[in-house]
């Protein structure tokens, strides 16, 4: 008998349904296949909202009890929310978004990494049924501490705002997911970016113009700078525009989808 399971979940975003799924499964991200149903709308004057709805397969057989001891407990819901949040928050989106990525047109100078997730990126958009969409790969040179820049996979093509959603919540997804899948192909964590027509690198651009006009507000006025809520990898970016910088510090607050960041003066 097979031991796969396959439950639907929805939540008020889709991270929040995975992590409703992941609970209910009693699973670890690596542990299933995630397929967005349906993303969630706000509707209009608040008629019509719909919240998103998930789909979760499992895939990994569990081991023979005699070699597992069965677990004291499902995890609760707050702590699979918390393991998804930790995986955003580890997004080498920040550090590695830069100004000088180049087009890789040559596949043979594609990595293993870079060729399993661009054919798993391609096929969640067939799924999605996003027509004429084309995965494009860029990458820049090593950093600085000599590290390799993941690669950047670059959705592009006609209408591709439904793939951004607001505040880039259903990019976040789409990498969330590809990356999962791809990593649990490759059998290691699968070091790659996914972007929808150059989103995250214009608005990298645009968050670390505005930590530097707000850090210098901040010192100016001698007084605490509070920015809007942003998801994690945007909330990074913040983070290490300002970390060099000896007359601010920055400090995230605040929970959830809420979650902001600070940015506080230094005593002169």
């Amino acid at each position: 008998m097979s031991s796969e399971r396959s439950i639907e979940m929805t939540g008020e975003n889709v991270e929040e349904a995975i992590a409703k799924g992941l609970a209910e499964l009693g699973a670890a991200p690596s542990d299933v296949i995630v397929e967005v149903l349906e993303e969630p709308s706000r509707g209009v004057f608040g008629l019509g909202a719909r919240p998103a709805r998930v789909r979760l397969k499992t895939f990994r057989p569990p081991a023979p009890p005699s070699a597992v001891p069965a677990p004291a407990q499902r995890p609760p819901d707050h702590a699979a929310r918390r393991e998804i949040e930790i995986e955003h928050e580890d997004d080498s989106d920040a550090a590695s978004l830069v100004e000088n990525m180049q087009e890789i047109a040559d596949e043979r100078l594609l990595d293993e990494d870079a060729r399993v997730s661009k054919v798993v990126l391609s096929i969640l958009l067939e799924k999605m049924d996003i027509p004429r969409a084309e995965v494009v790969i860029r990458r820049a040179a090593a950093a600085a501490d000599g590290e390799a820049n993941p690669w950047l996979l670059d959705v592009t093509g006609p209408n591709l705002s439904v793939l951004i959603g607001r505040r880039g919540e259903t990019l976040a997804a789409l990498q969330y997911i590809t990356r999962l899948i791809a990593s649990r192909e490759l059998q290691h964590r699968a070091n790659i970016v996914v972007d929808v027509g150059g989103y995250k690198m214009k608005r990298s651009r645009t968050l670390r113009d505005l930590a530097i006009r707000m850090a210098e507000q901040a010192v100016q006025n001698k007084r605490v700078v509070t920015l809007e809520p942003m998801p994690p990898y945007e909330r990074r970016i913040i983070h290490l525009t300002l970390r060099d910088r000896a007359d601010v510090q920055t400090k995230s607050i605040g929970e959830g989808s809420s979650r902001k960041v600070t940015i506080i003066p230094k005593p002169s």
